[in-house]
């Protein structure tokens, strides 16, 4: 018989993948819904079939949140409210339309409910934490800056001598493709946060042996709930997205999507669970500011970018304030 807890645990992990499905929808798609490139119907039906895809392909960000974070075996409780912490906040943010990171959601939640639940610090892989989660929490952004902004310099030499329409007919049919590249690299990186914690939960319950990989049936779980969640959509974050940072047109809209999947292929490559979120947003700053600096809505930018800052000790104290009272109980 199942534990209730892991059973729980379970059960949260569903519903996160789902939030993380709706809430990051709008990374892969806003642009192109915006430009016109694809009706919102069509951009989510595709993305959820990329996100599919993308997530049974890796397990090297999966393993990094299964093994890497924590040094301590974990009460299944402790996974719960680790989960628990995440949808608060991303719940939070998505009904504010705010475009923050399910990732490192994720990730200081788990932080700050081993804290608690252990009372040291010492039971944290820091080291691991540094260089798989903080320092691509800073790279990864400016990685889609700098090749939204140089792809886009690029576009202006190669297609400077063509008429404004038929560049933007071009553009326009390509950025479907972006917008594929994008929705499966959504899925190969932020669909294996939930394998990984799902895999956490099952060797905390002694259903796996400890350092076990992703059993292949929580990939396709996971795959497939994330794809269900893309479906359901995410009006709200994809309007800051789509419309808060500049004005979009097809070729940004191809640099930006094209720059973001690009570095988050590097990131998934090397295992870092970074933000979708992030990375779009600053490769549409960066493909924006090729155009014209002014045309950027920087007041927007910030207060994106302030959300980025806070989700890491805000979730940290989520997940320590969840596992306090759900031990009190226990």
């Amino acid at each position: 018989m199942l534990n209730p807890y892991l059973i729980a645990v379970l059960c949260a992990a569903t519903l996160f993948e789902l939030i993380n499905g709706f809430h990051d929808t709008a990374n892969a798609i806003a642009t192109t819904v915006y430009t016109r490139a694809l009706t919102p119907s069509a951009a989510i039906a595709m993305s959820a079939t990329m996100n599919f895809i993308g997530a049974l392909t890796n397990d090297s960000v999966a393993l990094t949140v299964a093994h890497g974070i924590v040094t301590v075996d974990l009460e299944l409780y402790v996974v719960l409210t680790a989960l628990l912490g995440a949808i608060a906040w991303d719940l939070f943010t998505w009904w504010n339309g705010i475009p923050s990171s399910s990732s490192h959601a994720l990730i200081g939640s788990l932080v700050g409910s081993t804290i608690v639940f252990t009372g040291s610090l010492g039971t944290i892989e820091w080291e691991g934490l540094l260089q798989k989660v903080v320092i691509p929490l800073f790279t990864s952004p400016l990685i889609g800056m700098l090749l939204g902004f140089s792809v886009m310099h690029l576009i202006f030499e190669l297609f400077a001598t063509w008429p404004h329409a038929k560049a933007n007919g071009l553009f326009h049919k390509a950025q479907i493709c972006s917008s594929a590249f994008m929705a499966y690299s959504h899925g190969s990186n932020d669909a294996q946060k939930t394998m990984g914690i799902i895999t956490l939960a099952l060797m905390s319950g002694g259903v796996l042996p400890a350092g076990s990989d992703v059993p292949l049936w929580v990939k396709i779980f996971c795959a497939t709930t994330m794809a269900i969640g893309t479906s359901i959509g995410g009006q709200r974050v994809m309007k800051t997205v789509g419309q808060g940072v500049t004005k979009l047109e097809p070729v940004l809209g191809f640099v930006s999507e094209t720059s973001s999947a690009i570095a988050i292929q590097i990131m998934t490559a090397l295992g870092a669970p970074v933000s979708t979120t992030q990375v779009i947003t600053t490769s549409i700053m960066g493909a924006g500011s090729a155009r014209s600096v002014k045309k950027v809505r920087w007041g927007t930018a910030k207060s994106i970018v302030g959300a980025w800052v806070l989700t890491l000790p805000a979730t940290m104290a989520l997940g320590g304030a969840f596992a306090f009272v759900v031990g009190l109980f226990l």
